[in-house]
């Protein structure tokens, strides 16, 4: 049985006064295996990078409905145990409670943005690298 992480931390800012820009191109230029570009009081948008063969690892969360879009490459969500394949423009939706994992199956880099409801990361992360991820999680978990 894979290892399960449990997300449960949620940040609120009501610095950010709204946000505007073209998406599909910053998530398409994002270098970052995830890049947090807005955290509202009730949702946040983050963009990511997750090379071939990639993942984002077996998590859940929850209360956090997440929305995926993928912008460039092909990607497997895992949901429940559930196999789907999403390729470019495609859209998925992890309801909230939802074991869920996302894998880069394609050939290239994998560019998807992702919005949380509500926020699930403090504001203006920047994880150049999962193992970087990876590392602030379990520190926010001590």
């Amino acid at each position: 049985m894979p290892i399960v992480r449990i997300v449960q931390h949620m940040v609120y800012s009501g610095d950010m006064q709204g946000y505007t820009g073209n998406i599909e191109e910053l998530t398409k230029q994002n270098t970052n295996f995830r890049q947090v570009l807005y955290t509202g009081k009730y949702m946040q948008l983050v963009v990511m990078k997750l090379n071939v063969g990639e993942e984002i690892g077996m998590e859940v969360h929850p209360a956090v409905d997440q929305f995926f879009r993928i912008e460039e490459g092909q990607a497997k969500f895992v949901v429940g145990g559930e196999e789907t394949t999403v390729n470019e423009d495609g859209v998925f939706i992890v309801p909230a409670g939802s074991e869920h994992n996302v894998i880069n199956t394609g050939t290239g880099e994998l560019k998807l943005y992702t919005i949380y409801t509500p926020p699930n990361h403090p504001e203006g992360t920047i994880h150049v690298t999962k193992a970087e991820a990876e590392a602030a999680e379990a520190a926010m978990h001590q």
